[in-house]
């Protein structure tokens, strides 16, 4: 059996992941939008999105907009395969539960 990913599976970070992966591949989410979805703060989204960084799960890019900071993330090829393989683990305990 498969371990379970504590990366993935802390609260808001599955959110992230969550919400990047109902995307399609390669699509980059804006920060504010993304923080509207999962409900979180600026802090707390930025400190989850650096954590999910240094895993390799998602892409973070940072750039201009008329002069101001704009900054999009997204799913990359490890995190979405790590997302798909959390959720096989945990279809696989619930499988054995029953």
């Amino acid at each position: 059996m498969a371990e379970l990913n504590t990366i993935i599976h802390q609260p808001m970070r599955l959110k992230i992941m969550s919400a990047l992966k109902a995307f399609p591949p390669g699509e980059q989410l804006e920060f504010v939008r993304l923080k509207k979805l999962v409900e979180a703060t600026e802090g707390n989204l930025g400190a989850h999105i650096q954590t999910l960084e240094e895993a390799g799960y998602v892409a973070v890019e940072k750039d201009f907009v008329d002069n101001r900071p704009r900054t999009r993330v997204k799913l990359s090829k490890e995190g979405r395969r790590a997302f798909e393989d959390y959720v096989a683990y945990l279809r696989e305990i619930l499988g054995s539960a029953s």
